[in-house]
């Protein structure tokens, strides 16, 4: 048996690799399958294969796997889809480990092919793509090297440098194929059966809780992933950076150390919620919280009137699900899932509102303190704010002044009895959530209802989208204004409002968003109806609706697109003219008939079913003493017909020549030999 190439071995394994990285990246198959196909991934690259001696037997260790696998599906305890991938990733394990043939080959891309499929169930994010792309590459060059590899006789080196060039260009040609067979052959949305969401590869970083406690170093605030996409409508086209506050609860009550509230939860779970009455032009958004986020509670601009159309993201689909209203106009989710998308309507800012639907206890408790609040944090608001009696313009007062005497800072001792006296008296120096809570107590002090607000601030557009970032985590202070209800009034320093991750960071995921945003409108949301609209689009002139009158004649764009059809065909027909005309393939043919003719004449025919190639593998094995004289001629056969390499002018007759020549010598010495 002939040595296996080892780039084509390489190539087989990396691009199952790359199949399996494609489930991999959902975070749903299990780890001991993870590290299984790892480890067999690592012996198999090294160019040792173990289970090559016992194939059958570990063939059959493959079904108490697939039988526990079962068990686990059939017990509820793991999904079937997560099931079936993991089975092919101990199967490709397998393979890998085998004796390679053409056999085992085969079986090892089918496979691959297979997780392929596994993982556009299980994800649709970009990442995936990647891996999609790198199977696609790497198994065609390996299929490509193995078509080579059996057409060298044996003993003859495969001409790899020759045939990577062409084998490169066929595989760019596919990739290319695929991707117009995708744009414009009629299909479904891959949403029909792609999971939206998966856990990804990292945790989640941001989240609410029920309580804010001072504190902490606030790494958060670096941190630039993407926990939230929004969609609004009117569209602020023109703006890049939202400086828009995205509230997610508030808290009424502080006891010196932390933040919570009295608001009793309401047991109704409603598929919408209306917070308060609406107005004209609200702000429309349509909000997508992904993994990162982390939690139950509803984001919305402010000031939110009604929020409903939830739908929670699994990993085994999407499914409707209700909300819960909780104390501090905090909205929750009721049922889990990795991610959830849902509408909001929003007040416009400026709006003046109500506040929203509280009972005396709750408003009686924008007003409390705590029982230990040093008398100074009292003089020192009435030393700001003087004899101002309109709550938001002392609000305003006691803003500004905390922005010009006090310092931004991430870096906090972390825990102390008294965290509000070391920011205000102490260090003078602290993060969102000490300016706001500075600002709502002292607010309190001098008789001004007030409450604490978290949710994130800004907004980065991507596409036709808006992104937050966890490190876009905020707190401000809600002050109660006769009249207008809460106003948001902001005591951090504007340039500390936003995340403060790394530029090249914030960069880097903003790049991998447009991206994934382009993934995500062209291929996993592509429909039908996408394929319809875009080949209309082509033809027909897009619709004003201010003008009545449609437009004569075929669009600009038709006639764009019928000049660059018209370019590449006759770019196409140039080409062809002006490439050299090859030498018909019958040329090789005849070579071959010529060359059996002669083999046949010298009382040497093919045997049944034999081709040249076998003859001169034969004629080799044998250490026939025409050998040497028919293993070259085989090579360039093989050469003109299949690499691309026609024969020169002449050259078949020089071949033939040589080995009537050798025939001639073979005979000769075959008559001095006889008895």
């Amino acid at each position: 048996m002939r040595r296996p190439l080892r780039l084509r071995l390489v190539l087989r394994d990396l691009s199952t690799a790359a199949a399996f990285a494609s489930m991999a990246i959902s975070s749903q198959v299990p780890v001991w399958a993870l590290v299984l196909f790892a480890l067999a991934l690592i012996v198999a690259l090294t160019g040792r294969r173990p289970l090559a001696r016992a194939p059958r037997l570990t063939a059959l260790l493959l079904l108490p796997v697939a039988g526990a696998l079962y068990l686990l599906v059939a017990s509820g305890r793991m999904d079937l889809v997560v099931a079936a991938c993991s089975f092919a990733g101990i199967v490709a394990a397998q393979r890998l480990l085998s004796e390679s043939s053409a056999a085992t080959d085969g079986q090892v891309l089918l496979v691959g092919l297979l997780m392929i499929a596994g993982g556009a169930a299980l994800s649709g994010e970009l990442v995936f793509a990647m891996c999609l792309l790198a199977f696609a590459v790497l198994a065609s060059l390996s299929l490509g090297l193995a078509v080579v590899e059996a057409a060298v006789p044996p003993g003859e080196p495969v001409p790899v440098r020759a045939v990577m060039r062409p084998l490169a260009r066929g595989t760019l040609l596919a990739v290319v194929g695929a991707v117009l067979f995708f744009v414009f052959i009629p299909r479904l949305n891959w949403n029909m059966g792609v999971r939206r969401a998966t856990p990804g590869l990292g945790t989640a970083t941001s989240g609410f809780s029920d309580t804010v406690r001072l504190g902490g170093s606030g790494t958060l605030k670096s941190n630039p992933r993407v926990v939230l996409r929004a969609r609004l409508t009117p569209d602020p086209v023109s703006t890049e950076h939202l400086s828009a506050y995205w509230v997610g609860r508030t808290y009424d009550t502080f006891d010196g150390q932390e933040w919570s509230t009295i608001g009793a939860a309401n047991r109704r779970h409603r598929t919408r919620v209306t917070l308060r009455p609406g107005a004209d032009k609200q702000v429309y958004q349509r909000i997508e919280l992904l993994p990162a986020y982390g939690s139950r509670t509803l984001i919305a601009l402010e000031t939110p009137a009604k929020l409903g159309n939830a739908l929670t993201h699994t990993p085994t689909g999407d499914r409707r699900t209700r909300l819960q209203e909780l104390g501090g106009d905090e909205l929750r989710f009721v049922d889990d899932g990795l991610g959830y998308s849902y509408e909001v309507y929003s007040l416009p800012p400026g709006t003046d509102t109500d506040p929203g639907r509280m009972n005396e206890t709750e408003m009686a408790q924008l007003l409390a303190l705590p029982e230990n609040l040093d008398p100074r944090v009292e003089q020192l608001a009435r030393r700001v704010v003087g004899d101002e009696q309109d709550p938001l313009a002392a609000a305003q007062k006691l803003s500004a002044w905390l922005q010009r005497e006090y310092q931004y800072t991430l870096e906090l001792s972390g825990d102390l009895a008294d965290p509000l006296e070391d920011f205000l008296f102490v260090r003078k120096a602290g993060h969102c959530e000490h300016f706001a809570t500075a600002l709502t107590l002292l607010l309190r002090t001098l008789g001004f209802e007030a409450r604490l607000a978290t949710g994130f601030f800004g907004g980065e557009r991507v596409g036709d989208e808006y992104i937050v970032r966890a490190g876009d985590a905020h707190a401000w202070t809600h002050v109660l204004v006769p009249g207008r209800g809460f106003v948001t009034v902001d005591a951090t320093p504007p340039a500390f409002r936003a995340n403060q991750s790394l530029q090249i960071l914030e960069s880097l995921v903003s790049f991998y968003e447009a991206i994934e945003g382009i993934w995500r409108t062209s291929v996993v949301d592509y429909s039908f109806r996408d394929q319809i609209d875009f080949m209309r689009g082509l033809s027909r002139p897009p619709r004003d609706p201010s003008s009545p009158e449609r437009p004569s004649g075929p669009p600009a764009r038709a006639w764009w697109t019928a000049g660059l059809v018209a370019l590449g065909v006759y770019g196409l027909v140039r080409y062809l003219s002006r490439r050299p005309r090859r030498p018909s393939m019958g040329e090789a043919t005849r070579l071959v008939d010529a060359v059996e003719r002669q083999l046949t004449r010298a009382g040497l025919p093919p045997r049944d079913g034999e081709t040249l190639e076998d003859v001169s593998a034969r004629f080799t094995r044998d250490a026939h003493p025409l050998g040497p004289t028919l293993a070259p001629l085989t090579r360039r056969y093989l050469e003109a017909r299949f690499g691309q390499r026609p024969l020169e002018s002449g050259e078949r007759a020089r071949m033939l020549e040589d080995l009537r020549r050798a025939l001639d010598t073979w005979r000769q010495g075959s008559r001095s030999n006889a008895p």
